[in-house]
């Protein structure tokens, strides 16, 4: 049988390896905290330029809730202070995850530009929601969109990526939120 000094010198080895390894990355985290949201801001502000390119600079961030949950919505407002349209911040259940998409939407209610933020798909497949082959899809659609399989025409609908129907359907489903919460925010209906 161990002896009590041979149990508790391991054991208190052991504690004070784990306490200095969790104060290390806590450390390493209050470091790097700042500079990856700095970087997830800059990502977003660059989405909503890219989303509605007909704004020169977007209003402060405004949560606005639909169906129980919390989105993001920029306003896009251009040289003479007019708005010329809407980015939203939408997410949906992909095929591994959430997929959050921005979404840009001008005065007319039409989608004007896509770029998915949070895209954790599968490589080859899902990955290729990425490609403007894909987001160029949405552009110019208005009300809900729908997802075409081969084969399977949808009206209002976008082709499927290929192997990756669920993602397809998840950025989708992002866009269709932005949609409906644009018809919340002007008081439209879509």
């Amino acid at each position: 049988m161990k002896s009590f000094k041979e149990i508790v010198k391991p054991a208190l080895i052991l504690f004070a390896i784990c306490l200095v390894a969790t104060a290390l990355l806590a450390l390493t985290n209050k470091v790097t905290a700042p500079k990856i949201k700095a970087s997830d801001e800059k990502a977003e502000a660059d989405s909503c330029s890219e989303v509605l390119p007909d704004a020169k600079f977007f209003g402060e961030a405004e949560t606005l809730k639909y169906n129980g949950k919390e989105y993001i919505c920029y306003e896009g407002i251009n040289d003479n202070d007019e708005i010329v349209g809407y980015v939203f911040k939408t997410s949906s259940k992909g095929y591994k995850g959430d997929v959050t998409v921005m979404t840009g939407i001008g005065p007319d209610g039409s989608v004007t530009g896509v770029a998915p933020l949070n895209l954790n798909e599968t490589p080859g497949l899902g990955m290729n929601a990425k490609k403007d082959s894909f987001r160029s899809q949405f552009i110019g659609k208005t009300g809900v969109i729908g997802v075409s399989k081969a084969g399977h025409t949808v009206e209002n609908g976008i082709d499927a990526l290929t192997g990756a129907t669920i993602t397809s359907k998840a950025v989708a489903e992002s866009i269709n939120i932005a949609i409906e919460l644009f018809g919340v925010k002007t008081g439209g209906v879509n």
